[in-house]
């Protein structure tokens, strides 16, 4: 009789003699995803510790560059592999609002701002000994 009653239930309930629900071993469809998983966790972690010395509030203006430089030659460091600049945006991303972070024309028109200089008279004026 108990075997009639689990006739009518659908077949998700048992996989392989197991329960969906039992504590098993993950699907091997599952198996190969888990070293990517892992090495994408870790490059998130290096992330996060190169932020650490190069601070995603200095990529903002001027130093915008030279800190995305710095991060990707930390993570080169670390993984002995080349990471592009569109790359470590991609995974700052994951975490900053990158948009919040870029300049305001405002701002480029202040930094492209000339002036014309010169230097005072009394600097060519040569004292005399």
């Amino acid at each position: 009789m108990s075997s009639g009653g689990r006739a009518g239930k659908p077949k998700e309930e048992e996989q392989d003699g197991m329960s969906v629900h039992s504590p098993c071993k993950p699907p091997p469809s599952s198996a190969s995803s888990l070293p990517k998983e892992q090495s994408q966790v870790e490059l998130e972690l290096r992330l996060l510790e190169a932020l650490e010395i190069y601070p995603p509030m200095r990529l903002q203006g001027i130093h915008r560059h030279f800190v995305l430089y710095g991060l990707m030659e930390f993570l080169k460091r670390k993984f002995d592999r080349h990471f592009s600049a569109e790359e470590v945006l991609q995974l700052l991303d994951r975490f900053y609002n990158i948009e919040m972070l870029k300049t305001d024309d405002d701002e480029i028109d202040l930094l492209t701002h000339e002036e014309e200089f010169s230097l005072p008279q009394s600097y060519f004026v040569k004292e005399e000994p």
